[in-house]
């Protein structure tokens, strides 16, 4: 089973804010999944499914961005998936907004989600399909800028790079991670 962790934070306040980017690619890949991530277990909204013939679990941890591991603990613990059946697909300020890229391990480059999955789970080593939101202008701060929506010029590259993201966790499930890396990292 392949386990999709879409990062965000939980609630009304942040649901079109740069830091949910994940949870945006989830629930596009759900949509197209015709799933629906409604069922609450593991600390998550969760949708179990197949995205061609591998069983997965879709899940939008409802944690906050900085406790996203203790969901994700619970779910590998609880399915009995590994790290290396984790994709975890989150926005990414070292990327040009509308960017995806794939990559496979790593560090948590600040990312105080990644920072709690690795903490949790104990290895770094795990899929990423990483959502570029871009740089904040000088003097704007990087907490705030996550935090907030994409400007009305933004949210057309926000959209196709949501769907891009999602077929490229696609990829990653029917083609491997290493193919997908070559599909996707050079766009």
């Amino acid at each position: 089973m392949k386990i999709i962790i879409g990062l965000g934070n939980p609630g009304r306040k942040y649901e079109r804010t740069r830091h949910n980017a994940g949870f945006m690619v989830v629930d596009a890949l759900a949509g197209s999944l015709k799933l629906d991530c409604a069922q609450e277990k593991y600390h998550a909204f969760i949708a179990r499914g197949r995205i061609g013939p591998e069983e997965a679990l879709l899940a939008k941890p409802q944690t906050f961005m900085n406790e996203s591991g203790r969901s994700v603990g619970a779910i590998l613990r609880y399915t009995y998936a590994k790290a290396a059946d984790l994709v975890v697909v989150h926005d990414d300020l070292d990327l040009p907004l509308g960017s995806v890229r794939v990559k496979i391990g790593g560090g948590h480059g600040g990312h105080n989600g990644l920072r709690s999955i690795i903490e949790h789970i104990g290895t770094p080593d795990f899929v990423r399909v990483r959502v570029g939101v871009g740089r904040p202008a000088p003097g704007f701060d990087a907490a705030d800028y996550v935090l907030s929506p994409f400007s009305a010029d933004e949210r057309k590259t926000a959209a196709e790079a949501v769907e891009k993201a999602a077929e490229a966790v696609r990829a990653v499930v029917l083609e491997g991670p290493v193919k997908a890396m070559n599909r996707f990292n050079k766009q």
